[in-house]
């Protein structure tokens, strides 16, 4: 991958905030300020193959597979291991392997999400009150 040379002047504010979180992660400031921009500037409309995929066939699902897709969760093991490395994360930063089962629970997370939103923006498309996934636990 290319990179570009940018020059940025940020607020000693936001700067020993970027450098905090760069020593609790055991980074760089380059390397934390890279993944902060990454998440807050979206790659466009198009969704990564993998997810694309994921959601493609959900328009020929019946209703009652679609409320299914809606309700589903990720399992609560990945979550719980996710919201552990989470808190590593931030006490003390994590491994490049802990970095790496981070960033593929991270994936199934937004997987699942996107399936689920997906799954009630069709429901509704379809008539359906799907107020109720609002207050689903």
């Amino acid at each position: 991958m290319s990179t570009q040379d940018v020059t940025i002047h940020l607020p000693d504010v936001l700067y020993e905030r970027l450098k905090r979180r760069a020593e609790q992660s055991r980074r760089s400031v380059e390397d934390e300020l890279i993944d902060v921009l990454a998440a807050a500037v979206p790659v466009g409309d198009e969704l990564p193959p993998e997810l694309a995929e994921a959601v493609s066939s959900l328009s020929t699902l019946d209703d009652d597979a679609l409320w299914q897709a809606a309700r589903s969760r990720m399992p609560a093991e990945s979550a719980e291991r996710l919201e552990e490395l989470n808190f590593k994360r931030q006490r003390e930063g994590l491994a490049a392997v802990e970095r790496e089962e981070a960033a593929s629970l991270l994936q199934q997370y937004e997987r699942a999400m996107l399936v689920r939103a997906q799954a009630a923006a069709l429901l509704g498309e379809r008539g359906h009150d799907i107020s109720v996934l609002l207050t689903a636990a």
